[in-house]
Order: structure tokens, then C-alpha cells, then sequence
């Protein structure tokens, strides 16, 4: 799809949000977690690294804007840059070390790096809060009320995913594209493999690290859950639920976890039980995700019939044209 078509779908996402949603906050929420996605995205859809470890960006994202802005009084600006730097850091350091191994070893390396900070964020109390988080984490104040603050969210989401968008359309994307299509080939030609993982991995933590940043300025805390593995659990199912190798299949992910979770919890307390069955039924029956679906809804719709073959004239024989003259 277009590069220029695929960010007014974007545009036109974030426009509607506020005409069907009633709350800034969840309207935020479905842009973070939008952008967490593009991050694992990236990485899952493009390069075809099944990561376990984006709870680990998202958490430092998280931890590094609490900290500058409740203990040190930094400027926003340069907190949310410091949690975008932050979690490039640690994706570098994970990335570095898991992409030496493919397939089931790498997805292992990535999960014991997210249980390795796990432990490390709930015992480092006097860094972390422990188990009860990072409070009281301020936001500006031309961002007091949600929508206020959904608008900022809106202009954040925007400016990256046209950045990814500019990445993944580059040489750079499709060497990306050609490593998850036949790493063996790619490394044939003379590509540096470790070299194009690392860096799709730095990107991606930068992207969560952003988006995990702006979870705890929305919530007013970090909390210990943002580092435990559910959030990678999440964020990945996100990903696969909106659809791989598509930025604005992304965005339809994260409306949908996000929306259904919203009115599942509402209609009873296990809802999480209602929304594990309706994702399994989801993945048996979307494997393309939500933009698989509905992109083979269009081609069955708009799909151009070819035009029926002209009938042979019949030739008109010499008696015919005898009788005629």
C-alpha cells in the first residue's frame, strides 16, 4: 500500500477516536498501545523476530520519564526523549545478545531478559517503587484534562508512525523484508545480518520506550505490571491481532484489545476468561489479523471481473454475396 494512503488511514484513525469514544483516556490508550505495537510490528512483521522482550522497553520507558520528572523536575520534552533514548538502550543490549540465535533459542533469549528485569524493576525499591510503582508522575499543564492530553498523544503518534513509515519504505525496510523472507539468501548477497537485526531492534525499543513514557504520564504512575510479561504477552497479541507487516494493522489492533477489554470488563469481573476465548477464536479465524480480513473483504468486493470475449463475426460466404449484388 501507498505510504502517503496508509498514513490517512492513520490520520483518519486518530481523527475518529474522539467522534466514537467518550473518554480521552481510553481514546490515549488505543494510541499507545498503537504505537507499542508498531515497535513489536516491526520486528515481528518486517524482520520476523518473535520478540517476548518489548514489556522490558516499555517498562524502562516508563521508569526513566517517572524518575526525571518526579525526582530530577526535567522538562517533559527532554523526559519523553530520555525514555525514547532509554529504551533503544535496552533493546540494543537485549538485541545484541538474542539475535546470535534464531527461531526457538531466540524467542528464550528474549523471554529470560524480560523475567531478568522483571526481577530486577521489583527489587530495586529504591529505584523502581518495587511493587507499588512510581506515584504521582505530572503531567504539564496544557495536558491537564484527558482530551487535552489525547491531542499531545495524537501529534506523538503521528510524527513516529511517519517516521516508521519512512523506514519501513526505505532500502533499509525492504532488506529487512528480504532477511525475514530467506535470511540465508540475504546473507548470500553480502548483507550484514546482525547488523540490520540490531538496528530494527534498537528502533523498535525506542518506538516502545516512547510509548511506555506516555502510558505513565496518562496513568499518573509506572507501575511494576508495566515490566512483567504480561505486557509483552500483550503487546504481542496486540501485533498479531491487528496483522504483521502493516503499520495501520497496528492501529486496528490496539482498538480492539483495547475496546473489547473496555466492555468485556464491564460485563463481569472474570473478563478476562471472555476476552482469552474471543482471542482464540480470533487467531483460528483471522490468521491474517484484522488487516488480512479486511483487505480480502476488498479484493472480493472490487475484485474486476475480467470482460467477456467479443462473439467471432461469421464470415460471409461468396453465394451470400453473389444474391447480395
Amino acid at each position: 500500500m501507498p505510504r502517503k494512503i496508509t498514513f490517512l488511514l492513520a490520520l483518519i484513525a486518530v481523527l475518529g477516536l474522539p467522534l466514537v469514544l467518550s473518554s480521552g483516556s481510553l481514546a490515549s490508550e488505543v494510541l499507545i498501545y498503537a504505537l507499542a505495537a508498531l515497535g513489536c510490528n516491526l520486528l515481528l512483521g518486517y524482520t520476523g523476530l518473535l520478540s517476548f522482550g518489548q514489556g522490558i522497553f516499555f517498562g524502562l520507558g516508563s521508569y526513566t520519564i517517572a524518575i526525571l520528572l518526579t525526582r530530577l523536575q526535567l522538562p517533559m520534552p527532554l523526559a519523553l526523549l530520555a525514555a525514547v533514548a532509554m529504551g533503544a538502550f535496552g533493546a540494543a543490549v537485549v538485541g545484541w545478545v538474542a539475535i546470535r540465535q534464531r527461531g526457538t533459542y531466540f524467542v528464550m533469549l528474549t523471554l529470560a531478559f524480560a523475567q531478568m528485569f522483571y526481577f530486577i524493576a521489583y527489587t530495586a525499591t529504591g529505584l523502581t517503587g518495587g511493587d507499588n510503582g512510581l506515584l504521582d508522575v505530572p503531567r504539564p499543564g496544557f495536558m491537564d484534562t484527558p482530551w487535552k492530553y489525547y491531542a499531545f498523544v495524537a501529534v506523538v503518534f503521528l510524527v513516529a508512525f511517519g517516521l516508521l513509515l519512512r523506514v519501513t519504505d526505505s532500502v533499509f525496510g525492504r532488506t529487512l523484508l528480504a532477511i525475514r523472507d530467506n535470511e540465508d539468501r540475504a546473507a548470500a548477497v553480502g548483507y550484514d545480518l546482525k547488523r540490520f537485526k540490531l538496528l530494527a531492534f534498537v528502533i523498535s525499543g525506542a518506538v516502545t520506550g516512547l510509548a511506555g513514557g506516555l502510558h505513565a504520564m496518562m496513568t499518573g504512575i509506572a507501575p511494576l505490571s508495566n515490566a512483567e510479561y504480561h505486557t509483552s504477552e500483550m503487546i504481542l497479541v496486540i501485533t498479531v491481532i491487528g496483522g504483521t507487516g502493516n503499520l495501520f494493522a497496528s492501529v486496528l489492533g490496539s482498538a480492539f484489545y483495547v475496546l473489547l477489554a473496555d466492555w468485556l470488563s464491564t460485563l463481569w469481573p472474570r473478563w478476562l476468561l471472555l476476552l482469552g476465548l474471543l482471542l482464540i477464536g480470533v487467531s483460528i479465524g483471522m490468521q491474517r489479523g484484522l488487516w488480512g480480513l479486511g483487505e480480502g473483504a476488498w479484493k472480493r468486493i472490487f475484485r474486476k471481473t475480467p470482460a467477456a470475449p467479443a462473439a467471432p463475426v461469421a464470415p460471409v460466404s461468396p453465394a451470400a454475396q453473389g444474391e447480395k449484388a
